[in-house]
């Protein structure tokens, strides 16, 4: 049987080529707001962090209405580190839209979404958005996302569906270019032509695949998925079943069943094959069950999930400082709530570190696990993390680490620098083309991208765009340098002065100001050349009975204060120093705080090289 009242689809695309905005304009003009209601832009972005940063980090369900026929739209991440996200959903929909911008074209997660698409049989709908812009290369875009089709083996039928250009910030698409688009209406009727009704069983014992987990406190964890076959009502008897393993749980009731309409969740009494469902009432629901009838216990598989390319260690805050500005700060909090985590993201690893205080995190880039350090630093948790570090493997007795494939798009007189930087990181130049600004593809390894984006920027000066995926494993490349320049350490423990800061800057940039209480061992500043100093960032002038001039005292002002952000902290940090992390503050800082420690350390080493 197939349900023409029922159109399940995901929206996919590189970062900011305007999915979300897509998904506010389909929802004001399929009537889900009132014509007065004040609605936020990007209203799908309800994550207190997605609004700061402008992205979407994780993927979320809505539904509109169009001519009879209920749309379920799955808005996902554009950041190749929650391909993640991506990649479960898509066994949730019948068919995806492809946004690419006008100008930009297809970009690394472009290619990296189309793939997994095609991969899983689903069809396509190419929409070029932005195509208001004032540098708009909509013919020259269509071309380079066929040709992209033409080299993933697209089947025939996807180069013959219709192209909507879209402005999604104006609310409007159309199907010709010469006609300027005046609603959305053309889209919604190329995804009900084009994107295929859900088919399958309605009479049958009830299977439904879980693509994602939600949690309520009240009602607990909440299995979200598309009905594959039968029908589910409430109170029913279910089990739970996964294709990895043959342990079939004992039944339990549905507690509740609820359907997406709007932004919002409306519980139903009875669903049926082909609706995206949430289900209550499984305590133990993880991503990738099957949740069927009894009478016919059969699991559905699920999509494999690329692994992770990067690691951390987790571990329980032990500095000075530790446990004067956290919530939850000993080894319990911190296990429980990492694991907690790889109950929602699949593309997240965790295991138990060397020691008890300690946990290896493995994710699919420094954005990815930047984001679950902020989500827990908000929640109150207190500890701290070692270096980013990519993870390798071995394969016929050689070494292997990942490749990402870069794309650079930048002014012309920059290009030669953006090119020398990453020859000095191992990467290699794959295509170069354009004209006053240039589109360089880079095959990159993935530990010789960390740090390299505050270097991009400034290297091309705030113009140049840049982004990478994860594309291969390849032979060890040799060794990267990480970074060029040392760090000011902390002499003793404190808070700083001005004075002392005035006479420190002269060796580097500074990362505090004045009135900063400080450790030995803590990391202050960046040092202008080669190799860590100790500095006395808290030294006081002396008192005298001689009276300064008001000149004098204003003269000692601070010139080069720096703060780093989560992200510049882990880029800077080198394999013998930690990042501590508490709701309040970010310290950087020596793994041995002892300066006298330090040296001793460095000394033994010495004398272990020459006696080698």
């Amino acid at each position: 049987m197939v349900r023409e009242d029922i159109r399940n689809i995901a929206i996919i695309a590189h970062v900011d080529h305007g999915k979300t905005t897509l998904v506010d304009q389909m929802l004001r003009q399929s009537g889900v707001f009132r014509q007065n209601q004040q609605v936020e832009d990007r209203v799908m972005d309800s994550n207190a962090i997605e609004r700061e940063r402008g992205i979407t980090i994780l993927a979320k369900n809505t539904s509109v209405r169009f001519g009879g026929v209920k749309i379920n739209i799955v808005d996902t991440p554009g950041h190749a580190d929650f391909g993640g996200e991506v990649e479960r959903v898509l066994k949730m929909v019948d068919g995806v839209l492809l946004l690419v911008d006008s100008f930009e074209g297809p970009m690394p997660q472009t290619r990296f979404v189309l793939q997994k698409a095609l991969s899983l049989k689903l069809p396509v709908i190419i929409v070029i958005n932005k195509v208001d812009r004032p540098d708009a290369r909509c013919e020259e875009v269509v071309d380079e996302i066929i040709d992209l089709l033409i080299e993933l083996d697209a089947d025939p039928e996807t180069l013959e569906r219709p192209i909507v250009y879209a402005s999604a910030r104006k609310g409007t698409a159309t199907l010709d270019l010469s006609v300027p688009g005046t609603d959305m209406r053309p889209l919604f009727e190329t995804v009900v032509r084009y994107i295929p009704a859900p088919e399958g069983d309605p009479e049958g014992p009830a299977q439904v695949l879980i693509s994602t987990i939600d949690y309520n406190e009240y009602v607990g964890r909440i299995g979200i998925g598309r009905i594959a076959r039968g029908t589910l009502s409430e109170g029913m008897m279910v089990v739970r079943c996964n294709a990895l393993s043959d342990k079939v749980t004992p039944p339990w009731r549905l507690t509740g069943l609820s359907l997406y309409d709007g932004l919002k969740r409306v519980g139903a009494d009875k669903v049926s094959m082909g609706d995206i469902v949430a289900l209550t009432g499984l305590p133990d629901i993880e991503i990738g069950d099957t949740v069927c009838s009894p009478d016919r216990v059969e699991p559905l598989p699920f999509v494999a999930i690329t692994e992770p390319t990067v690691t951390m260690t987790f571990s329980v805050n032990d500095s000075p400082f530790a446990g004067r500005e956290g919530s939850f700060v000993t080894s319990r909090h911190l296990r429980a709530r990492l694991y907690r985590e790889i109950e929602t993201d699949v593309s997240l690893r965790v295991k138990d570190g060397v020691t008890p205080d300690c946990f290896e995190v493995c994710g699919r880039g420094e954005l990815h696990l930047s984001i679950l350090i902020e989500n827990m630093r908000r929640e109150g948790y207190e500890f701290q993390v070692s270096k980013p570090e990519v993870i390798f493997k071995t394969e016929n007795g050689k070494k292997m680490e990942p490749v990402e494939l870069m794309v650079a798009d930048v002014p012309q007189a920059y290009a030669g620098a953006v090119i020398e930087k990453i020859g000095r990181r191992r990467g290699n130049l794959v295509s170069m083309d354009g004209g006053d600004r240039v589109r360089l593809e880079f095959m990159v390894p993935s530990r010789g991208l960390f740090g390299y984006r505050s270097e991009f920027m400034t290297d091309t000066r705030g113009e140049g765009v840049m982004s990478a995926v994860y594309d291969h494993y390849e032979e060890f490349k040799g060794d990267i340098p990480h970074r060029s320049v040392g760090a000011l350490v902390c002499y003793e423990t404190g808070e700083t002065t001005q004075y002392a800061l005035y006479y420190v800057q002269e060796r580097g940039t500074l990362f505090i100001s004045s009135q900063t209480p400080v450790y030995a061992g803590m990391i202050c500043g960046e040092s202008s050349r080669p190799g860590d100093i100790v500095v006395n960032v808290c030294k006081a002038k002396h008192v005298t009975n001689m009276r300064n001039s008001s000149a004098a005292e204003d003269s000692l002002r601070l010139v080069s204060v720096h703060p780093l952000t989560l992200e510049e902290c882990l880029e800077f940090i080198d394999d013998d120093e930690l990042l501590e992390i508490t709701p309040k503050s970010l310290r950087m800082r020596k793994r041995t705080l002892s300066h006298e420690q330090r040296m001793k350390n460095a000394n033994r080493a010495k004398l272990a090289g020459e006696m080698q």
